[in-house]
């Protein structure tokens, strides 16, 4: 069926008209597509930028990540068995951890902070840059070198704006030289990564009175591999501890970020599908209005039959009518919807990622909408009889 783009375009300025003409009507008809479109926008826009800021959170840990935990001292890491691991083919580097809480003193100013001890390969395994000062090197740990290295906030708790690279403070009554400040990381699944205090193992392993390495991180080679990887790190360890699969665990950084995607996508459909269902509702309202005025314009409709109109050219004003309301709803329903989200990311604090592909199917489902719920009211308007609807009263 072929309609002539003026006759489109004539249809287009009546329905404007009709809608300057009912303003208040036409802004009730709209306001569901309006909430419809906003929020999906909103609430697709949040729940992707939840995803993004898990995603930053994990890589945050460091790249190519597997994470190898024991639990009791009976499955104590020692440099022997450290030493396996690194050996094992794929393994980039390898980093033992001992960590606690320990007092630390500057003056005046005391504060608890974490406590890591751990080795050079650290720096580039959790992916750690320092922005002023070095990080602790190998010969650090075995020269048991009383220095540490400051997370951020904690160099600011101590120190505030002055330098404290070759100053000193205390760890648990030690004396220990300032060498290096971390680069702020924030907070990492729930745990600050700025309020830590880095020296080398060998000196850890003294503050901490133990001797026990009970963690251990290691970055792969190949991240295509990392699965082949874990198997064989596996593998060493039921060697290592036979019969002791349940005291230690060796988790996949991968698994973590594909496991927090997968729950985060299922958010976002739902969250998603809840505003899909405002639309809905909104397109119900656009039907309803356009049949209420499909009644009022009975007359109407009888006069441009008896002139000559065809049953297409009424069919196809009041669906462009219809296509026309959800159109204009969907388009400041975008504009509310971008309003509405950086307002909540400036006043909330909340990540928002605005997606153009999200933006474009809401107004498209804006548009289906007002063609499938205008097709009624249409079609009814154009199978009315010309000499009834001249009668009609």
């Amino acid at each position: 069926m072929k309609v002539n783009q003026l006759a489109i375009l004539q249809s287009i300025k009546m329905a404007l008209r009709s809608i300057k003409g009912n303003k208040l009507r036409a802004i009730l008809t709209m306001l569901g597509i309006i909430i419809g479109t906003s929020s999906v926008i909103v609430l697709v826009s949040i729940a992707q930028g939840s995803t993004q800021n898990v995603t930053n959170q994990i890589n945050n840990l460091g790249t190519n990540l597997l994470t190898i935990n024991t639990f009791g001292t009976d499955l104590s890491l020692t440099q022997d068995k450290i030493d396996k691991l690194s050996k094992i083919n794929g393994v980039k580097a390898i980093s033992p951890v001992v960590s606690g809480r320990v007092t630390v003193k500057k003056g005046k100013t005391s504060s608890q902070e974490s406590l890591t001890g751990t080795n050079e390969a650290y720096e580039t395994v959790r992916d750690t840059q320092v922005t002023a000062g070095r990080f602790i090197s190998d010969l650090d740990v075995q020269s048991r070198s009383k220095i540490a290295v400051l997370g951020s906030d904690t160099a600011s708790t101590l120190f505030g704006t002055d330098n404290p690279i070759g100053q000193t403070i205390q760890i648990n009554g030690n004396s220990f030289e300032v060498v290096g400040v971390l680069k702020s990381k924030g907070s990492s699944m729930g745990q600050s990564g700025d309020d830590v205090v880095v020296t080398p193992l060998s000196t850890a392993e003294r503050l901490t009175k133990t001797t026990s390495v009970n963690q251990i991180y290691l970055q792969g080679k190949n991240q295509n591999q990392m699965d082949v990887l874990m198997a064989e790190v596996q593998d060493a360890m039921s060697r290592m501890f036979p019969n002791k699969t349940d005291s230690y665990n060796v988790a996949n950084q991968q698994d973590l970020m594909n496991t927090m995607s997968s729950v985060t996508q299922t958010m976002t459909m739902m969250l998603g599908g809840i505003a899909g269902i405002s639309l809905l509702v909104g397109g119900i309202g656009i039907m309803n209005i356009m049949l209420v005025s499909v009644s009022e314009r009975t007359k109407e409709i009888g006069i441009r039959k008896a002139i000559g109109a065809k049953r297409r050219d009424i069919l196809w004003q009041f669906l462009i009518e219809s296509v026309v309301l959800s159109c204009m709803g969907g388009i400041i329903g975008i504009l509310f919807g971008l309003g509405v989200g950086k307002l909540l990311g400036s006043i909330m604090g909340m990540t928002v990622t605005f997606s153009t592909s999200v933006i474009l199917m809401s107004f498209l489902f804006s548009l289906i909408v007002g063609v499938v719920f205008g097709v009624f009211p249409a079609n009814k308007a154009s199978k009315l009889n010309p000499i009834q609807a001249l009668r009609y009263e």
